[in-house]
């Protein structure tokens, strides 16, 4: 490529050399430098442009309240998953985070601990009995716990709201003194991200699968802590080795065990059989 490209380059970032916000000047410096490096090693023709600048057009079209179709793209694309091993808990102690995934856009219903989230009463039942610690050991009582899950048909409430009632698998609880959090829930299954916009239709041009394995998500806070955004994976999902949004991390799988006892399903309020899983949320202080 010719010195002409290289001087335009250096022409753009000039123009913004003035940029009074610091941070915002490298931002632009950096993304200016390797998009036109991109453009040149690629060496696009205008029509293959124009189909760039449709998809991302499409791609905005897509989003509503309840879908986040740049999420969904940042996601398939694993910068998502890049944040958040740049950003995530940099103790070794704390949990590790993973992303926040493009469903995360209604409030959850604030619940005790102990309710039952599955508002439809599929049959494979499930609970979900945790704490929340900070990575000193000490128990976070009064922090808060996120949790929205897919139903058993790998569907949020927000892509199904003629059969899904609004809040069916999402709660907001609070821990008890000791840190400690449960939920009643019904068992999650793997699922396809949605494939009915301009995401999907890259999957399918690049012939890649679109299903996640099965999961739960967790954002938790606590004071002075620095919050964190996770999931736990059911042990014995399909596609843990290839989640489509390259999220799965070895501490974050966890077994669901079956639990016949019929006594201690009664202390869970229900019956049995059903699946339990445990997890500890530690969070880093600030």
């Amino acid at each position: 490529m010719t010195d002409a490209s290289t001087d335009l380059t250096e022409q753009v970032l000039a123009s913004f050399a003035g940029t009074p916000d610091d941070r915002l000047r490298a931002i632009l410096d950096s993304v200016i430098r390797h998009l036109h490096e991109a453009v040149r090693e690629v060496e696009p023709t205008n029509a293959e442009w124009e189909r760039a600048i449709d998809f991302l057009t499409r791609t905005g079209q897509k989003c509503t309240d309840v879908r986040q179709e740049f999420i969904l793209l940042s996601d398939v694309l694993g910068v998502s998953m890049l944040l958040e091993t740049i950003n995530g808990q940099a103790s070794p102690d704390a949990t590790e985070s993973t992303v926040l995934g493009p469903f995360h856009l209604v409030r959850s219903p604030p619940l005790p601990n102990g309710a039952q989230i599955d508002l439809v009463g599929r049959p494979e039942r499930c609970v979900v009995t945790g704490r929340v610690l900070s990575t000193t050991g000490t128990p976070l009582g009064g922090a808060t716990v996120d949790v929205w899950q897919a139903d058993d048909n790998g569907f949020y409430d927000v892509q199904q709201p003629d059969v899904q009632p609004a809040g069916n698998g999402r709660g907001l609880l609070t821990t008890d003194a000791d840190g400690t959090f449960w939920f009643r829930t019904v068992m999650p299954r793997y699922y396809p991200i949605p494939v009915d916009g301009p995401v999907g239709g890259l999957l399918t041009a690049t012939r890649r699968h679109p299903y996640r394995p099965a999961h739960i998500h967790f954002i938790a806070t606590a004071s002075g802590h620095k919050p964190l955004t996770t999931h736990i994976f059911v042990a014995d999902s399909e596609y843990l080795d290839s989640d489509a949004v390259f999220a799965v991390k070895d501490s974050l799988v966890r077994p669901f065990d079956v639990v016949t006892d019929a006594d201690q399903a009664a202390r869970w309020s229900t019956t049995a059989p059903l699946r339990h899983a445990s997890v500890e949320l530690v969070l880093q202080p600030m």
